[in-house]
């Protein structure tokens, strides 16, 4: 891992046509990269860090990505 590895994998993930992913953040930790952020399912989740460990196979890669909620809510919303 070099002093560019955070950019080039962040550039990885926005310009991969199958990813196109700009809402994740890469940092440097001591023990490889953390990728950070939120997406709008689990199997999203999953094709982020498959595309980073292929990409940079000798780098350790943690996420810490979070789900949100991406469908129509289930009750009403109440308005002050």
């Amino acid at each position: 891992m070099n002093d560019y590895t955070e950019a080039e994998v962040q550039r990885a993930l926005a310009e991969d046509l199958g990813v196109a992913e700009q809402g994740i953040t890469v940092v440097r930790s001591d023990r490889g990269l953390v990728l950070c952020g939120e997406v709008e399912s689990p199997r999203r989740r999953e094709e982020i860090l498959r595309l980073v460990r292929e990409r940079f196979p000798g780098i350790a890669c943690v996420a810490d990505i979070g789900v949100t909620r991406a469908g129509a809510p289930t009750e009403a919303e109440e308005l002050a």
